[in-house]
């Protein structure tokens, strides 16, 4: 049977075929749809498979590690930042090891579409050393499923699978397999802990794995070296194309390449040199940052020649495209399309009657009689806030930041200092910030702008709603200091009075701005109609 899938969706049909037990996740664009796929999808009601949204990446990694260690197969997926908060976790899971298949599906997002950096996740699976699995295309998605929960537990060992936006977020006919029972082993009788003494055995256990992993990628259907080149071509030119980029290679090329296509690390070494020793020199075209180029520039040694994006025949920043990667490889480019030169800009807005913009116009008001004020931000739609016609903000770093930031700020004496952050947000990585702040009596005032959801993402659930004034008087912060606004026009005068008052207060306060995002508000109307 074949079926139109994004790749996103066939990473979630191929896990739910492969007899996946549970999905564990935070929302995060491009990764965002495998987890909403596998929670409605049919055959997943049906077995039950635990498919509801974590707190953040962190408790979504250890409770996939639980659900391995009790012998089911289990899968995390998260955006290539989220990989950052799960690190922990995640790096410490190869030294215990796995019993249970465990996929962590990383999707990286090259050009920082919906982004703050272009952070490249083969580099956390080289550093866990652990084997990485990198689709070229949706039908690989799909098989690398299967293909991965069996190698995770043929080696005891949890296995990265890598994407791209490009990947996740585009369409192809996929063959799909008749679904496989949930799949069971028997819990762990290890012991996963890592004293000292236990984690220094484990470390060399992992070592002592390096070796199969290798002849894993070796063999792998991933790893194919071609060579469809005349033998009289010249130059003698090897191309090692990672991923998604062996389908630019081959559009620009054709049958016209000598070729190692890369889908699976560690590296495959032995076929890097046999493609090395029949070229005069290798270009390496990988999506994402030289993850790939400096292994097979340290590989080769220095006096082989190597190029890519160390060199500059590729861009060093962005994604690969059709059009550079037929630049570097010396072939013609299709018509480059320019906006017509009078058109006006339209930068991204926060949706109009949306509740964060009654928040940042009050905010504004009350700041303006306060110069030296400074709004630290987060993570979210609202970060949008930054822009015209607001411009509240003076910075947004990673989730979480707001709080911590302010709480830096008004340590060194700034004042005042406030933080604005999202429901989602709050519960995922901002509520031991609050905690510090508290602990330190710290002068800051915190909004969190409350929508009901999880607005950026596409409305998913919210951890923490009808919970926020529990948990910020279970943090320690004063209860007439936790206010309640309604962040609507005709409210104004109350809520920048509350601002204000808050401001003034020397201490830790927090005002929660409440109304249901815009967009799922009109989803809710619509399915009440129905």
């Amino acid at each position: 049977m074949k079926k139109l899938l994004l790749g996103d969706e066939a990473i979630a049909l191929g896990a739910i075929n492969a007899g996946l037990s549970g999905v564990y996740a935070y929302p995060g664009t491009p990764s965002t749809e495998i987890t909403e796929f596998i929670q409605n999808h049919p055959l997943a009601r049906e077995r039950n498979l635990h498919s509801r949204w974590c707190t953040n990446e962190k408790t979504a990694m250890e409770a996939a590690l639980g659900m391995s260690y009790a012998g089911k197969r289990a899968l995390v997926c998260m955006k290539h930042v989220g990989m950052n908060v799960c690190a922990d976790a995640f790096v410490n899971s190869a030294i215990t090891g796995v019993k249970g298949g465990l996929i962590v599906l990383a999707a990286d997002d090259p050009s920082m579409h919906s982004s703050q950096n272009e952070q490249d996740s083969r580099f956390y699976a080289k550093f866990a050393l652990v084997p990485c699995l990198e689709p070229s295309n949706q039908q690989e998605a799909y098989d690398m499923m299967a293909f991965g929960f069996d190698l995770s537990e043929r080696l005891g060992e949890p296995i990265v699978l890598r994407v791209v936006t490009r990947l996740a977020h585009s369409r192809a006919a996929v063959e799909v397999t008749e679904p496989m029972a949930e799949k069971l082993l028997s819990p762990s009788t290890d012991q996963w802990v890592l004293l000292p003494g236990i984690a220094r055995k484990k470390y060399v256990a992992l070592l002592e794995k390096q070796d199969a992993m290798k002849q894993a990628s070796e063999q792998s259907p991933y790893n194919c070296l071609t060579s469809y080149a005349k033998a009289d071509a010249e130059p003698k030119r090897g191309i090692l194309a990672c991923g998604i980029a062996y389908n630019y290679v081959r559009e620009a090329l054709g049958d016209e390449a000598r070729l190692l296509k890369v889908s699976q690390y560690p590296l495959p070494e032995e076929k890097i040199k046999t493609l090395a020793a029949e070229c005069d020199e290798l270009m390496v075209i990988e999506d994402g940052q030289p993850v790939v180029e400096e292994l097979v520039k340290a590989l080769l040694g220095a006096g082989y020649p190597v190029k890519g994006r160390l060199t500059g025949d590729l861009p060093r920043t962005g994604e690969l495209t059709p059009d550079n990667v037929a630049k570097a490889l010396g072939r013609p480019t299709g018509a480059v399309f320019a906006p017509a030169k009078n058109m006006a800009p339209r930068p991204p807005q926060l949706c109009q009657g949306c509740g964060h913009r009654d928040v940042y116009t009050a905010l504004n008001q009350v700041l303006a009689d306060y110069p030296d004020h400074r709004v630290f931000g987060d993570i979210g739609c609202y970060t949008l806030g930054a822009l015209p016609p607001f411009q509240s903000l003076s910075s947004c770093v990673d989730m979480g930041a707001s709080i911590t930031m302010a709480k830096g700020a008004a340590d060194a004496g700034l004042f005042p200092a406030v933080a604005i952050i999202g429901d989602s947000t709050f519960t995922h990585s901002g509520m031991t910030g609050l905690l510090d702040a508290v602990n330190d009596k710290a002068n800051i005032t915190v909004v969190i702008s409350d929508n009901l959801t999880t607005g950026m993402t596409g409305g998913q659930d919210s951890a923490g709603t009808n919970k926020f004034e529990a948990i910020c008087l279970g943090l320690g912060v004063e209860p007439e200091h936790v206010r309640v606004v309604v962040p609507l026009p005709k409210n104004m005068p109350e809520i920048t009075r509350v601002i204000r008052e808050e401001i003034e207060y020397k201490g830790v306060s927090v005002i929660i701005p409440r109304r249901e995002c815009i967009q799922t508000f009109a989803r809710h109307a619509r399915a009440k109609k129905q």
